[in-house]
Parts: structure tokens; sequence; C-alpha cells
């Protein structure tokens, strides 16, 4: 459990902490490589290394498996659940759709020629991703094959759709030249690409990175791009024009991840921080340190950044500080996905295992759970350790280390002494996680032999 403490008469006491792990889901045979949530939440889809996906309820209050989908024949790369369905991309350079209710495979998507990396689904098209220099577009009902697109010179990663019946899209300004919906694509040929839905031709071509593409996304109003690179630099674009508008500086290893909210940026890489942008300027405004490996997945979620690492932890932010509330410490391998239902915390992670923790507390702390929208009172939801004095308390001020106020969740008593007396790395070095490894090499490692 986690825990609060102070010292008296010499001895260490510690107070009880709401965050703490409520179930471990270990049905898979393999690692979890990817996750993704009904659209009510009720239901969690998880990929694995096991050829397999799952199903699980997540709002029930002991969570358990409501399906099985076996029928790939390689490692599961990504899911997602549309409406009624689960579509899967697997290393077997398929995609197959799932019914949920009966958990049958109603039909597979065969045409790429190399393992299939990112899908995305828009309702009536399925958008894939492929290490075979392509992308395509299916049609959700038939499976057939509508678009290729071909150009780019190396595999193909993140993608982003922008549909000219958005909202949010600013037909007014943006230069549709007749072409109603849009795919972006970022690859490991150091480029990203739009293409023409209509025609499957190139509309502009996004240059200016030395590394691969790793992650993507855009604005809201369908006008501004975003890419993080091996490179170490995340760079924006003007959609319509192909021209970089800013090149966001200041991690110091390869940019793995991304989340965009309106006019912030949130990225995760493999220099073992995440930070926080803004995107009218591109200055870093906060740095989220403390991991003790690359962050490998990223998300926001009502005034909280959580995060994943390849350290085995997940780790709870509060954005506008970014003071460290809660940190998970359970699973044996790297966090490759996670998600968030009501008050549980879902991590999946290499070895195998998809952990459920409660975070009420987190919210509690915060005041995300205030009902009247008062303003948050800084002295009442902070976090820290009972019994600081004013010199502790003022180094617990300081932004690159805010030890004091750590919640450390399933600390045995060696570790919890270690961590009173400041000596963090002691921590770490004992039972350290494996970190996630296909073919003898790390996703870093892998990421890394694309450049």
């Amino acid at each position: 459990m986690g825990a609060q403490g102070s010292k008296q008469g010499g001895q260490v006491k510690k107070k009880k902490y709401k965050g703490h792990l409520i179930q471990t889901l270990d049905q898979h045979d393999g690692g979890i490589n990817c996750m993704s949530l009904s659209e009510d939440g009720s239901v969690l889809a998880t990929g694995s290394e096991d050829k397999m996906a799952r199903l699980w309820s997540t709002k029930t209050e002991e969570c358990e498996c409501i399906g099985i989908l076996q029928g790939h024949e390689d490692y599961i790369t990504c899911i997602i659940m549309e409406d009624n369905f689960v579509v899967t991309g697997s290393a077997d350079k398929t995609i197959r759709k799932w019914d949920i209710c009966t958990c049958d495979c109603v039909l597979i998507f065969s045409g790429h020629s190399s393992p299939v990396n990112r899908i995305i689904c828009t309702g009536d098209f399925i958008f894939s991703s492929s290490y075979d220099r392509t992308s395509r577009c299916w049609d959700f009902d038939s499976a057939e094959c509508v678009r290729i697109f071909s150009g780019h010179k190396r595999g193909v990663y993140p993608m982003v759709f922008i549909p000219a019946d958005e909202e949010d899209v600013n037909v007014d300004t943006f230069d549709w030249e007749g072409n109603k919906d849009i795919l972006i694509t970022g690859s490991a040929d150091f480029t990203a690409r739009s293409w023409s839905f209509e025609t499957g031709k190139t509309l502009k071509i996004f240059k200016g990175h030395t590394g691969t593409i790793t992650c993507m996304g855009a604005d809201p109003a369908g006008q501004i791009l975003y890419t993080g690179s091996t490179d170490t630099t995340v760079k924006s674009w003007n959609i319509a024009k192909g021209e970089n508008l800013k090149t966001f500086e200041g991690h110091n290893a390869p940019v793995l991840c991304m989340s965009v909210q309106n006019k912030i940026l949130y990225t995760g890489s493999s220099d073992w921080t995440g930070k926080s942008w803004v995107v009218e300027f591109g200055d870093c405004t906060r740095t989220y340190k403390g991991h003790k490996h690359s962050v490998s997945c990223i998300k926001f979620c009502d005034g909280l950044l959580v995060t994943g690492s390849g350290d085995g932890i997940s780790r709870i932010y509060e954005v506008k500080s970014g003071s460290l509330k809660f940190m998970t410490r359970s699973h044996a391998g790297v966090v490759n996905a996670l998600q968030v239902v009501d008050d549980r915390l879902f991590t999946g992670s290499h070895d195998g295992t998809v952990k459920v923790w409660d975070i009420s507390g987190v919210r509690e702390e915060i005041g995300v759970l205030k009902e009247d929208g008062e303003e948050e009172d800084e002295e009442e939801t902070r976090i820290i350790l009972d019994g600081l004095n004013d010199e502790d308390y003022e180094d617990g001020e300081e932004e690159d280390e805010e030890e004091t106020r750590i919640i450390l969740d399933g600390l045995n008593d060696e570790d919890y002494e270690d961590y009173l007396n400041g000596d963090t790395e002691s921590m770490y070095l004992r039972d350290s996680p494996v970190p996630n490894t296909r073919n003898g090499k790390s996703n870093n490692d892998q990421l890394m032999d694309m450049v």
C-alpha cells in the first residue's frame, strides 16, 4: 500500500493511502502491447504477444475477462474498439474485425506485405500503416481495400485523419483544393506526408526531421500537425502549406509518445522525462521527472498526467505544478499501455499482466472531484510527508526535486527507510524491472534501428 509517514519517538509511522493495487489480471500468456476502451468505458480490450486479444469488464466490482479473440498467427500490435466491434492489427500482416458479443472474427483484411503497425477507424473506414512502406484504407463493412497510399521510402508508423466535415475544422481558412478528407502519415524515412483520400495521392511532404517520426497529433481545428521524432525534437507544421512552424527542443533522446490537449502538448521520451509545451510558442512549461527508464506512453486525464515507463512503473502527476502524486510499483516489465476509467487506472505491461489501481485518492488530492468548481487551494491539495520542518518544506518547493510530495505505492520497509533518508537510488537498484524486449532488443533499440 502507499504511505505517508512521520517519525514519532524514533519510529517510522506509516499511514494508509487510498491509491492501491486492486487486482492483477494475468490470463494473457505474453506481453501486453496495446489497449483500447469502448465508448462508454465499460469494456477494455487488450492485445498481446500471445497472438490473442481479450475483453475485460472495467466497472464491475471485480474486473473479469469476458471474451477471448483468437485467430491471429502472430503477435497483436494495435487494437481499437468501434461500436460493437473490436479491430486488431498484427505482425501476421492482417487486420481482423471481431464481434464483441460473440467474440467471432467476422472479417479479415489482407493486403499488407509486412507487419501492421497502427490502425485508426472513422466509422466507415479503417486506416492502417505498415512496415511495407504503405498505408491502406479499408471498407469497414466489407474489408475491401479502397485506397493504397504509397510514397514513403521506409516503414510507416503514426497516422492522423482529418475529415472535411469535422466541426472544429475551419473550411474557410484551410486550403482544401478539392480534397475533402486528409490522411497524414509519419515514417522512418524522416518525413510525414498528407494524402488526398479522394485520389490517394500525396498533397504535401513535411521535411525537416533527421530521425524516424514516432508519434503525431493535430490541433482541434485540423490546421496544425505535431510530429515527434527519434531526432529528439517535436515540430509543428501548417498542414495546408506543409511548412514547419516551430521546433520544440528540450528532450535529450527520442520522443516516443505525445498527447495534444487544446493549446498544450504533452510528450514522453527515452530521456526518462515527460514534458508539457505551449504549442503557440514552442516553450516547455513543465518537466515531469522521476522515471528511471523511457516514457513509453502518456495520457492526459482531468488535470492529471499519467505516464507508463520502461522501469515498470506508472506515475501520476498534477499537470499544473508538475508534482508527482502517485506511483505504481508492481510490474516486472515496461508499461506499454494505460487507460483510465472513473477512479481506476489500468496498466498493461510486457510482463503479461494488466493491473487495476484505485486512484480516487489522487483525484481528491488535486481537487478533480470538487463539485462547486471552486479554485484549488494549494495548501490543501499538496501531498507531503508529515513532520516536515520549514527547511524540508522549502526544499520540496523546488521543481527539480519534489521528493517531499511523492506518494510511493507498495514500498517495503527497506525501501521506505531509503525514501525517508533521501536514498531513492537504492530503491530502484533493488528488483529492477526487465525492459520490454522482442528478439533480444529493447523497444528503444528497435526504434534506433529505424534511423
